[in-house]
Parts: structure tokens; C-alpha cells; sequence
């Protein structure tokens, strides 16, 4: 909780992965308190008694949250694919407004290998490109925890993905704190972000 709330105000991309990490440390707890606790917190020294019941607290809320949603066995909880779908209408911003110049470029690389990367990641064609970004970076997240070499794959994943990701949302934090104006020199009226 704590570790989310920090990530969350530094990188909204950091934070998703670190939300669906959570997901299924939770769903290998079996939802079981005890076990969430002896896993997550127990050998947290930097953690007094009383921040280890509010974590508590703050997961079972989360796994409260993934069987309202049913993603109790597999998926991701809405606040996160909502976070995306917000990604996705800045990518889209991006792709088409003059702020965008340089993510564009970053972008270009990537652009024409996501019918690739979705089919390697084995989802479904309509996903959007961000979505399937992030289903890459987790998936190979998850390699790495494994141990399983899949050499290709990862390289294509953090060479391509990675610069865009980390760009999208460093663009999105600076869009939230007011640093960029979307529509700077864009002649007519414009919805904000």
C-alpha cells in the first residue's frame, strides 16, 4: 500500500505492473489472510505493527476488489485497465498533436511490430496497442521471475516497448501535474486531458 501510493505519484506505468504483480501474489495466498500476511509483511522490518495491519488491510481490500470484479482467478482489476485506457487516449493524443513530435519518434520503432508482439503474447487482435504493451512488459516480468529464457522475446519487448512506455507516462505525470499543455499551439477548442 505504501509501496503503491509512492509508485503511483512517480509512474502510473510502474504502477500498473506493480497492481497486477500484487494480483497474483494475492491469488497465490489464496486470498488467505494469514498467508497474505506472512508473505507481504511479516519479514518487513520497515514496517511497524500498526503500517502492517493498515497494509493488511489495504490487500484484503484488493482481494475483496478482484472477487467483486471476478478476476479472482485470472485478469486485472478495472482501476488499472482504466489507467490504461487513459495511456492509450494520450498515445492516440500523441500520435496526432504537435507535443507529440518526439514521442512519435520514440514510437515509430514499435509501431509496425505490435501485430507481432500480440501475437506473441498470445491476446486478443482487438486489444489496443497499449494494453498490449503492458501484457508484454508483464509477461516478461514474469519470464525473468521464472528464470525462463525466452532471449528474443524479452530483447524485442524491452528494446521496443520499454522507451515508449516509460515516454507515455512520463508524459502522462507531467499532463497530471500540469506541466504540459496537450494543445499548445492547436488552433480551435480542444478538450482537455
Amino acid at each position: 500500500m505504501f509501496i503503491a501510493r509512492q509508485i503511483r505519484k512517480e509512474n502510473v506505468a510502474e504502477y500498473i505492473l506493480y497492481i497486477w504483480q500484487l494480483e497474483d501474489l494475492l491469488r497465490a495466498c489464496r486470498f488467505d489472510p494469514d498467508k497474505i500476511y506472512a508473505t507481504l509483511l511479516e519479514g518487513n522490518g520497515s514496517l511497524d505493527d500498526a503500517q502492517k495491519r493498515e497494509a493488511l488491510e489495504w490487500y484484503l481490500d484488493l482481494a475483496t476488489l478482484m472477487r467483486e470484479e471476478d478476476k479472482a482467478q485470472i485478469g486485472h482489476i478495472d482501476h488499472t485497465l482504466h489507467l490504461i485506457n487513459d495511456l492509450n487516449d494520450l498515445h492516440l493524443r500523441l500520435l496526432k498533436l504537435p507535443v507529440g513530435e518526439e514521442y512519435r519518434a520514440v514510437f515509430a520503432p514499435l509501431s509496425g511490430e505490435l501485430p507481432k508482439i500480440k501475437k506473441a503474447i498470445e491476446s486478443r487482435q482487438d486489444i489496443t496497442d497499449i494494453e498490449a504493451c503492458f501484457r508484454a512488459l508483464y509477461s516478461v516480468m514474469l519470464l525473468r521471475m521464472k528464470q525462463i529464457d525466452k532471449k528474443e522475446y524479452i530483447n524485442d519487448v524491452m528494446e521496443l516497448i520499454s522507451p515508449v512506455i516509460a515516454r507515455l507516462a512520463a508524459i502522462y505525470g507531467q499532463v497530471e501535474r500540469g506541466e504540459i499543455d496537450l494543445y499548445k499551439g492547436v488552433d480551435g477548442d480542444q478538450s482537455g486531458f
